[in-house]
């Protein structure tokens, strides 16, 4: 199974708990080419769309930018996973959102929190990566070893160059635009680990040996 089949797969119980009863009309904003949460959301009886610039060439699918989508009125839920961290102004985004969602409409929000991706963290990842495949934590190991820097020094200068917003600041932007219902953290790395799952990474949580670096975020419209 692929990292993005392994995180979906993960994640779709605790998306699935969080929304609105089926038939409900769903917006996966970010769906990326394995077309994100759509499919399990067509067969739990959803009325699921999928947008991303790189989403499955089909008529579920607006393969465009959330930014310039003519957006459809009146949903009930949008489903925003590990997107909202990328695009160029959250802030705009969010407000977008508050605009698609009908009355009473839910949005589900998984982000990470980079800031919070500390040494120790780094450390445990780097240890279960695979040695047949690469990704972008051994991209990112690499890149370290190769700058001769402090942890916290490169991972800020990588994430800024790369334009990733830090979790608590969008947190702010939901908790100021939607009425929150859930807040929690937890696994996030272990798609992209060759000898973890999420239940070690949370039993690791857990114990305190790495910090929990993924957001699970539900509000309401007000």
């Amino acid at each position: 199974m692929r990292p993005g089949e392994r995180w979906l797969a993960t994640l779709w119980p605790l998306v699935h708990a969080r929304l609105p009863a089926p038939p409900a009309r769903v917006l996966d904003l970010g769906c990326g080419p394995l077309g994100g949460f759509v499919p399990f959301l067509q067969s739990g009886g959803y009325d699921g769309t999928g947008v991303d610039p790189n989403a499955p060439d089909s008529a579920d699918y607006h393969r465009v930018e959330f930014e310039h989508l003519e957006l459809p009125q009146g949903v009930d839920a949008v489903i925003a996973s590990t997107s909202l961290h990328h695009v160029a102004d959250p802030a705009a985004v969010i407000d977008r959102l508050t605009t698609t969602l009908g009355d009473d409409g839910t949005l589900v929000v998984v982000e990470w929190a980079w800031e919070t991706f500390d040494e120790a963290t780094a450390h445990w990842c780097f240890q279960r990566l695979g040695q047949d495949d690469e990704n972008w934590l051994h991209r990112l190991r690499d890149e370290w070893t190769s700058s001769g820097q402090e942890w916290e020094h490169f991972l800020s200068g990588w994430a800024n160059g790369d334009g990733l917003h830090r979790g608590e600041k969008l947190l702010q932007l939901l908790d100021e635009r939607f009425e929150r219902r859930h807040l929690a953290f937890g696994p996030y790395f272990f798609p992209d680990l060759a000898e973890s799952t999420d239940a070690e990474e949370q039993a690791a949580i857990g114990a305190g040996l790495i910090q929990a670096t993924r957001i699970d975020w539900v509000g309401e419209r007000r």
